[in-house]
């Protein structure tokens, strides 16, 4: 009865104007379709996708070579766009700064950490996210130049333009007990550098164990390869993944 009367009440009028294109039938005064605000949707998400994907595939991907963070980044850049631009009609000031605290509180995951490189871009992704889905407003000239601006930082860094050439540290188990004598620093690098090949440029000697005459000691090096180490300070099997 309650629907019948309303569906008698219903002047398409009314709803084409405070409803954009919205087709004119409805269910319990809900629109079926407003095809103003989905192709809204679709090209703003369809933006956003792109700069995400960009971000992920063409900066942070090729260095790491981690499909796990790939798949991780892109559906996080996907849930959190879509949430908040279906929400954007609530008052959610405070619970954005709550609910920041609330993802980041549930990102060390039980099986691994993430490294500060991992979070960096997922804060990246998570504040791109955000800054897409709530510029309702916004032009889309300001919005494009916003998400460049994004582009065109992680570009700087990733290129190392704006940074220092980039280094890798590595843990050694150190078998030479003599060289680790305070003194004989460039003995030690020149050994290592034989011994490893690597392009070493610092060294620092940590524990020693003189009953097996060994020594752990770190080693700053100049990577020849783009990729990311991710297992250069594993020391044990157990730790391995």
């Amino acid at each position: 009865m309650l629907l019948l009367q309303t569906m008698q009440n219903f002047d398409p009028d009314i709803a084409r104007e405070f409803g954009g294109d919205a087709f004119e039938s409805g269910f319990l005064g809900v629109p079926l379709v407003d095809m103003t605000s989905l192709w809204t949707l679709l090209l703003r998400f369809a933006f956003h996708f792109l700069v995400c994907w960009v971000i992920v595939r063409c900066f942070y991907y090729p260095k790491s070579r981690r499909n796990d963070y790939y798949f991780t980044f892109m559906l996080f850049a996907v849930t959190i766009f879509l949430l908040i631009i279906q929400m954007d009609n609530m008052k959610m000031a405070i619970s954005f700064a709550l609910g920041l605290f609330a993802i980041f509180g549930m990102i060390r995951y039980r099986t691994e950490t993430l490294k500060v490189r991992e979070m960096t871009y997922l804060f990246i992704i998570i504040g791109i996210s955000i800054i897409n889905g709530l510029a309702l407003t916004v032009s889309y000239i300001e919005l494009l130049v916003t998400n460049a601006l994004f582009i065109i930082s992680i570009w700087l860094f990733e290129s190392n333009i704006l940074a220092s050439r980039r280094t890798d540290t590595k843990i050694i188990l150190y078998d030479k007990i003599e060289n680790a004598k305070h003194g004989r620093e460039d003995e030690l690098i020149a050994d290592l550098k034989e011994r490893t090949g690597l392009d070493i440029t610092e060294v620092e000697i940590g524990h020693i164990d003189f009953l097996r005459d060994v020594a752990f000691v770190k080693v700053t090096y100049k990577p020849f390869s783009k990729t990311q180490n991710t297992i250069n300070n594993i020391t044990k099997l157990k730790d391995f993944q």
